[in-house]
């Protein structure tokens, strides 16, 4: 049951090193992915589109050219990154313009994906979506695991998350009657060769003792996108090697 053939999937920041899983990820379970990113070309017969999430008209024209070529759309992941160069600065040197740019930017972003590929699904009388939220969005930082580097959590992406994970259960609220399915997957540290003692400090936390791989999140985002989850909606479905059970 755990398989996407057949099954028409957009990923939306798919260059990114956790997109990128998710792309393979589809493509290996039968699923014809569109990489849709900013930095992409349009062109879906090679399976990649540009993408800008915080432009309407992005969105629509994406939307409406794969439904043109495929006549459907089954599923949509959200999980494009746009951020401030400022980004990572501490919470009492973020100044409100930044702010109001990365949730505009991000949570805003999603939402408008959110708002259009939703409603091809509802006149389809199906599809499932999926918002990439964090732990973060779940759980307060634990900012012991920066000390000694020079690494924060931003204030803004805690916000950022915990607004799209609860979008994402008004959805599939509203939704549901449609047989849309809405979902999330949450993420927990992912290796990319950060600070080392970051990385020792994190790896103490977690129950696996050890970060995250990029591939170790897209079985989740493969298994809600397929028929095996048809009655599997509203949930949060958190794959961070147990940091948020303790």
């Amino acid at each position: 049951m755990i398989h996407l053939r057949d099954k028409i999937i957009v990923v939306t920041g798919g260059n990114g090193l956790i997109g990128g899983a998710y792309v393979r990820a589809v493509r290996e379970a039968g699923g014809t992915c569109i990489n849709a990113d900013i930095s992409a070309k349009n062109d879906l017969d090679a399976g990649e589109w540009s993408l800008d999430i915080t432009s309407e008209d992005s969105v629509k024209a994406c939307i409406q050219a794969v439904v043109a070529k495929f006549g459907r759309l089954d599923g949509w992941v959200n999980n494009a990154y746009p951020r401030t160069k400022d980004w990572g600065a501490r919470q009492e040197d973020v100044p409100m313009e930044s702010w109001r740019l990365n949730v505009d930017w991000h949570l805003n972003g999603y939402y408008l994906c959110c708002k259009e590929a939703l409603a091809v699904m509802k006149e389809q009388k199906f599809g499932s979506l999926i918002n990439i939220g964090s732990t973060y969005g779940v759980v307060a930082p634990d900012f012991t695991i920066y000390e000694g580097t020079p690494l924060t959590s931003p204030v803004g992406y805690a916000a950022i998350k915990g607004g799209i994970l609860q979008l994402s259960r008004y959805l599939a609220s509203y939704y549901g009657e449609h047989n849309v399915r809405v979902n999330s997957l949450c993420p927990g540290g992912i290796f990319d060769n950060q600070n080392p003692t970051f990385v020792e400090n994190y790896e103490k936390k977690v129950p696996l003792r050890r970060m995250g791989k990029p591939d170790e999140m897209a079985g989740g985002v493969v298994f809600l996108l397929s028929d095996a989850a048809t009655y599997v909606t509203g949930h949060n479905l958190m794959v961070d090697g147990g940091w948020t059970a303790i």
